[in-house]
């Protein structure tokens, strides 16, 4: 049984000191890895990304993220990224990571992702230059996360999990207004997900959504945005049969 916190959408500032250590600080009796989905901070800005990594730091269990559009904002990633990895953070953008858990191999694909839409509602690789590379900044990310996904199966991965903070289906954007669903995400990171074989698929971004959705291809779908699931993380149960490299099409959230 492999047990997976996360949680997006905590959106920390100089008020927030200590606001979720005291709820990070359980995660050795109850979760194996920490997955943050974006949106760490509220304008991207390294004072922010600091309150966050003392929030995580020297915590029991690995912690894993992606940044969010918000995580952006101030042209400040790279040193955004840069406080978390120094608080052991390992911040994940078109690339992976793999962790070895109780004779597991878990793998980790990871990118904020993009917008553009869902299937039969979304945005077009055709126009002004501007809206093409609006569409090939997104499928730049859906492959990037594809190929991750890939090589950690060819890595021996049994536990493959996709990481974004745009949301690949509509199913969890549910409550959003329809009219910034294509803001919210792509139809294009799903078909990564499917096609890479993930296992489950972890987001944010969506404030007003809900927990749970599914891709086309099974793959369960859960939006952790932290408005949604209403407590500093949830926790999440992939079952792994014994001598088996797949694990059993089962998922719990802890209650």
């Amino acid at each position: 049984m492999i047990r997976i916190a996360a949680v997006g959408d905590i959106h920390l500032g100089e008020d927030c000191r200590g606001l979720l250590r005291p709820a990070f600080d359980t995660l050795r009796d109850s979760a194996d890895v920490l997955l943050l989905a974006g949106d760490l901070t509220r304008h991207g800005t390294v004072p922010e990304a600091e309150i966050v990594a003392a929030e995580v730091a020297g915590l029991p269990v690995p912690v894993v993220a992606v940044l969010g559009n918000h995580d952006y904002h101030s042209d400040q990633e790279a040193e955004v990224t840069a406080v978390l990895a120094d608080a052991g953070v390992t911040v994940l953008e078109g690339d992976g990571t793999t962790l070895d858990i109780r004779d597991t191999r878990v793998g980790i694909a990871g990118t904020k992702g993009f917008c553009g839409g869902y299937e039969g509602r979304s945005a077009g690789e055709f126009g002004e230059p501007l809206m093409k590379e609006f569409v090939r900044y997104t499928r730049r990310c859906a492959s990037s996360l594809r190929g991750t996904l890939e090589e950690l199966a060819a890595d021996g991965c049994a536990v493959r999990i996709a990481l974004t903070h745009f949301s690949p289906v509509p199913d969890t954007l549910a409550g959003e207004p329809p009219e910034i669903y294509p803001f919210l995400g792509s139809y294009l990171l799903a078909e990564a997900v499917d096609e890479g074989g993930a296992d489950l698929a972890v987001h944010g971004h969506a404030h007003l959504g809900v927990e749970h959705g599914m891709t086309a291809g099974g793959v369960r779908v859960r939006n952790v945005a932290q408005p949604v699931i209403d407590r500093a993380f949830a926790v999440y149960h992939l079952e792994v049969p014994l001598a088996s490299p797949e694990p059993v099409a089962s998922l719990a959230r802890h209650q």
